[in-house]
């Protein structure tokens, strides 16, 4: 038999509500089936799998419901939880007997426990312990304001309604814990938010992310301190063995752990994962210092959340253990710590307890939260950011979340607070984070600064001028065309080329991004965290040999996410003053663009949000052939489609530089509408001057041609284009994507194409279509000023003049 008291976390400070002492069997007879008698949540496993369903089915769709709203998962998380519990659902009987019986409450308390530790885990994994080295003035004057400010003040709060609170929050040691958890910034909610509101990459994101890194220092010496003040309640002998026993687990986990991890990385080789035994060893070793912390009076979670920050963030080990647990973690087990909370939070529990006795908790809360945003907001300003992005780093590191449940749950086991306050506790913390994360999103945008007013595009760079290209390359099976195409734009002397190559790196296995600058880093120690950089390296050195003159190269690299990457691109070209940036695609087998599973899908894809924020011209290069590069031959030949409009203007200028190759043969195809059907006089007006000026231009050129072609609708314009394909075989083809282009002349076209987004009807369609034999295609994108669209009506710096025939 075995008995439960309804648990002591139930069981505190309710009121007048009663709870029953409960005797129950271990395990029920006869345990087949319905048909048999059986009751099925009467058996462990089933109520596990009841607890996963409902959780996981209530927060995804409070999730879905609530994303016009801007929430983030953290909340719709913690909203199920609490709709399945006493507060609401938990209220019927019938739904407890049937769902969740009173047998089921030990199994989901460990259960849920069990997750947040895994959940904590895997966020010291992904913590950077060296931007504690790297962070700045800024960082430290933000954080030591924004802790110690907020401290006192809740202590002078919390001392000073003292007499008004029950035996045990009115103790020093429970009121200096309350305070500090309100005072401090702990990494895992921040890091969550900010990545999925894109921010982990924006300078507000990356100040918050070091801020919080030395908040959690800070706080990890006054909880053990504090720990040692509640043991001395007890006992000085009590608080003595605490204070040594903390201090003997941290130095074993720097010291000895940290050590083994190391090991583990050296002998892992260069691009393999680490071996599975050290995974499940180091997974088991996560539920060992967790029952060690727990044994010597640390909250149960700080072992585990601590081995996970003595392990290296990123590839082999860091990358390999995130991989391989995280999906699980975040999407299965984490829900059940949910169901847990929302079981143990009980509005009704509320009502019962007078306001006098939850009154000075919610001071506490009240000016602790205010202290915090109002103390971070004017540091902020006084390191030189301005009062919105102040208001919103004071927001960002007020979050409250997963920690500062696990703090609650530790706290009602201590007897600091009892289930009222644990469940004000919870509702507050749901507030808060449903205004914050849309407030945050409102008042920061990541890609703001990014676009300028301020032309950069090729069209209207002077032609002895330096030709800023920014390179972006993510595999290095993109090189061959990269390297050819620069080979192929012609750098000389007088039309010199500076040649930003960044490699781009998906974030795994850590949570800070990483932006690095190769001028002042040894290539050896590159290649040990990028395994491609080497190659990468050496083929663009390779290529400037031998015209060091005419070109300038230098190297970044970024480990960012996918949905933050166009962020450090468009920063880089900002930066670098670039007017393109190329960014390389690959055709599959089959006739899709690979673009979902390198770039990422969607309107979130890196190549949208490129083409959205960029502060200057975009160049898209598809691979046809299964590896691009310039043919073994004398010469070669490329066609440009001009359709009109800014796009076409752009790829027609990128093309008059390659014109200047002697080994280049060039075909400018212009389609016009029949009967100027469709036509904007502005752009066709601008369309006019350029051309004439290419033509000027290119006038003693024989490698040059020009041709018109009057077409009715997309019918025709794609015929013409077969046509071209079979009259001769051009090595590129170039072509604008589609900014005021002429409608009549796409007429019908729309559902041809599926990666229009990206490429452009056009561009698309020679992309994928197998009847235009080609290697690659390149498609341009103009600069797109701020606040106009991709389909606004640009200017142009060109006079028009009259129409060349």
């Amino acid at each position: 038999m075995g008995i439960t008291t309804g648990a002591k976390f139930q069981a505190a400070n309710r009121g007048t509500a009663a709870y029953p002492l409960m005797c129950y069997r271990s395990q029920v007879p006869n345990p087949y089936s319905i048909f048999y008698g059986g009751k099925p949540v009467k058996f462990s496993f089933n109520v596990i799998l009841v607890s996963l369903i409902l959780t996981i089915l209530f927060s995804r769709s409070l999730h879905f419901l609530l994303r016009p709203l801007r929430q983030c998962r953290f909340v719709s998380q913690l909203l199920g939880g609490i709709i399945l519990g006493p507060s609401l659902m938990a209220q019927s009987p019938m739904f407890v007997s049937m769902v969740f019986p009173l047998t089921s409450e030990f199994l989901l308390k460990n259960l849920g426990i069990m997750g947040l530790m895994l959940f904590l885990f895997v966020s010291g994994v992904k913590m950077d312990m060296g931007l504690l080295k790297r962070s700045g003035k800024k960082q430290l004057c933000i954080a030591l304001p924004s802790v110690f400010i907020p401290l006192a003040v809740a202590s002078i709060v919390g001392f000073s309604t003292r007499k008004s609170m029950d035996a045990n929050l009115q103790k020093v040691a429970s009121i200096e814990a309350i305070a500090l958890s309100l005072s401090v910034t702990v990494f895992p909610i921040h890091y969550t938010v900010l990545e999925e509101l894109n921010l982990l990459s924006s300078e507000v994101g990356n100040m918050a992310m070091s801020t919080t890194i030395i908040s959690d220092t800070i706080a990890l010496n006054f909880m053990v301190a504090f720990g040692a003040m509640k043991q001395n309640e007890i006992s000085v002998h009590n608080a003595v063995l605490y204070l040594v026993s903390s201090m003997v687990f941290t130095a074993f986990l720097a010291i000895v752990v940290r050590q083994l991890m190391l090991l583990i990385i050296e002998n892992t080789p260069d691009g393999e994962p680490v071996e599975q035994f050290y995974v499940i060893a180091i997974f088991l070793s996560a539920f060992v210092l967790g029952f060690i912390t727990d044994m010597i009076g640390l909250a149960i979670c700080i072992g585990s959340f601590w081995l996970g920050m003595v392990i290296p963030d990123g590839p082999p080990l860091g990358a390999t253990l995130v991989e391989k647990s995280e999906t699980i973690i975040m999407e299965i087990i984490l829900p059940c710590s949910f169901t847990y909370i929302g079981f143990s939070t009980d509005f009704y529990a509320m009502k019962e307890a007078s306001w006098s006795a939850l009154s000075p908790l919610f001071g506490l809360f009240i000016s602790g939260y205010l202290s915090k945003v109002i103390s971070t907001m004017l540091a902020s300003k006084m390191v030189g950011l301005s009062w919105r992005d102040s208001l919103a780093m004071g927001l960002i590191l007020s979050m409250r979340g997963h920690a500062e449940l696990i703090l609650y749950v530790h706290w009602v086991d201590k007897d600091i607070i009892g289930v009222p306050g644990f469940s004000m506790m919870v509702f507050a913390t749901v507030i808060l984070m449903g205004v914050h994360a849309p407030l945050i999103s409102i008042l920061y945008d990541p890609s703001k600064p990014y676009m300028v007013n301020q032309r950069r595009t090729i069209q209207h760079t002077a032609p002895n001028d330096y030709l800023r290209i920014l390179v972006c390359i993510k595999d290095k099976r993109h090189l061959p065309s990269l390297v050819s195409l620069l080979q192929v734009s012609y750098p000389t002397v007088q039309n010199p080329f500076s040649i930003h190559v960044f490699h781009l790196v998906e974030l795994i296995g850590r949570a800070n991004p990483l932006f690095i600058d190769h001028q002042n880093q040894e290539l050896k120690e590159l290649v040990t965290r990028f395994p491609d950089w080497g190659t990468i390296h050496h083929a663009l050195n390779l290529y400037q040999e031998g015209i060091e003159d005419c070109v300038d190269l230098q190297f970044f690299t970024t480990s960012t996410t996918k949905a933050t990457m166009y962020q450090d691109v468009c920063k880089l070209a900002l930066l670098s003053k670039s007017v393109i940036i190329i960014l390389p695609l690959e055709k599959k087998y089959d006739g899709e663009i690979a673009t979902k599973e390198e770039w990422g899908g969607g309107n979130q894809s890196v190549i949208i949000q490129v083409l959205e924020n960029a502060p200057c011209s975009v160049g898209l290069l598809v691979e046809k052939a299964e590896r691009w590069q310039l043919p073994q031959k004398a010469s070669f030949s490329f066609i440009v489609l001009f359709l009109g409009g800014p796009d076409s203007r752009e790829a027609l200028s990128y093309s008059s530089r390659m014109a200047e190759n002697p080994s280049l043969s060039l075909t400018v195809i212009r389609f016009l509408a029949a009967d100027s059907k469709g036509d904007d006089e502005m752009q066709k007006k601008m369309d006019d001057g350029l051309m004439t000026s290419f033509w000027v231009q290119n006038e003693g050129n024989d490698r040059v041609s020009y041709r018109e072609l009057v077409v009715r609708n997309g019918a025709d314009t794609v015929a013409a284009i077969l046509e071209m394909a079979k009259e001769n075989y051009y090595d590129m083809w170039i072509v604008g994507r589609k900014q005021e282009i002429n409608p009549s002349l796409l007429e019908g076209l729309s559902t041809w194409t599926e990666n229009q987004e990206e490429l452009g009807i056009i561009g698309d369609y020679v992309s994928s279509a197998d009847s235009v034999s080609v290697d690659s295609v390149l498609v341009i994108q103009k600069q797109v000023l701020r606040g106009k669209g991709p389909n606004t009506k640009t200017t142009s710096t060109i006079a028009p003049v009259g129409k060349f025939e």
